[in-house]
């Protein structure tokens, strides 16, 4: 049994990782978190941020009620802050803000407000610290990061294929790449840790084709690796079918209909792992309240479709589905960036 308290060593590894995202001696630093945070981890953020000298200041905000009509989990939308104007003045004014919110502000419709301000943003992923400790962002894998985004920032076309029957196509011509290493240093800047990943959010009407969940890949909302194949049909960013002979279809398409909200079936980011410490394997060895699962979104080679909130379409929802799939091959403008799920670059 993994018990979470505060540990030296998690100190350790938060201090290092907040080291690289650049927090210095006398820097104000934000820890922000809600009454359903995890304690060790706003603990840990709050006393590494100390150890490097940082000026500290604690915003912490009541969960808000759960509305939704399905529980939710691992959208990167969280509504903890509900639009309240004082708790964006106090966080766009730190220099440094660590963010231990339950699903975190990557998609929060305040998130643009607090980087206007000039904060940069490392979204500490709701994990065990166990977890956090294994992956302490690597710099050795800034570069490799960049250069996956670089190619997908100038690519036109994405196409995706495997042998258990996806063949998918994605026009990225426009839609704005990112990618994240597990740091941040710049301001007005956010970065999820645990980081490794190239992603971009397609514009409307840019994704088309057939994605098939085979065993072994992995739903991240059910904590679940898949036991039987699900088939997706897509066109124009929406899945219009759900088909399978076993419980996963089942699952998908009850949760997604339970939304009653036509964004909740539309893709929100397509992408790829890149870090070579995480690990696809990793979700058997914790029990499902101590992991967001943000590691086999970053494990090297896997295909990433996700679907819900996509800001470049102008869609918010919170409903949400991040599917991170093996074996695929991934090709921009006819390149190879992942050949049956190896990188290739």
């Amino acid at each position: 049994m993994l018990v979470e308290r505060v540990e030296g060593k998690w100190i350790d590894a938060f201090a290092e990782t907040f080291r690289l995202c650049g927090v210095t001696e006398g820097e104000t630093a934000a820890v922000l978190s809600e009454s359903q945070s995890r304690p060790a981890i706003v603990e840990l953020a709050d006393l590494a941020l100390q150890r490097l000298g940082a000026r500290v200041f604690g915003v912490s905000v009541p969960t808000p009620p759960q509305r939704a009509p399905v529980p939710v989990r691992s959208t990167g939308a969280s509504d903890a802050i509900g639009g309240l104007e004082p708790v964006v003045a106090a966080l766009a004014s730190a220099s440094f803000v660590a963010d231990c919110t339950v699903e975190g502000l990557l998609h929060a419709p305040e998130l643009g407000a607090i980087l206007a301000g000039g904060a940069r943003i490392l979204m500490v992923s709701n994990e065990h610290p166990e977890i956090l400790e294994r992956l302490v962002p690597d710099p050795a894998l800034k570069p490799r990061v960049d250069e996956g985004a670089a190619l997908l920032a100038g690519a036109s076309e994405m196409r995706v294929t495997s042998a258990a029957g996806t063949d998918l196509t994605v026009d990225v011509s426009r839609a704005p790449a990112a990618a994240s290493w597990g740091c941040t240093d710049g301001p007005g800047t956010i970065a999820h840790w645990p980081g490794g990943l190239c992603l971009c959010f397609p514009p409307a009407g840019t994704v088309n084709g057939t994605l098939v969940l085979d065993t072994g890949d992995v739903n991240l909302t059910f904590k679940r690796y898949l036991e039987s194949p699900v088939r997706l049909r897509i066109a124009d960013d929406y899945v219009t079918g759900i088909s399978g002979n076993g419980l996963d279809a089942e699952l998908m398409s009850r949760y997604m209909e339970a939304w009653d909200d036509p964004e909740a079936y539309a893709v929100s980011h397509v992408g790829w792992g890149m870090n070579p410490v995480a690990r696809w394997d990793a979700l058997t060895m914790y029990d499902r309240t101590q992991l967001n699962g943000t590691e086999l979104r970053a494990f090297a080679g896997n295909f990433l479709y996700s679907t819900g909130a996509n800001e470049t379409a102008g869609r918010h929802t919170l409903g949400h589905f991040d599917l991170p799939m093996r074996n695929c091959t991934i090709t921009l403008d006819g390149t190879p960036v992942v050949d049956r799920g190896r990188l290739a670059f």
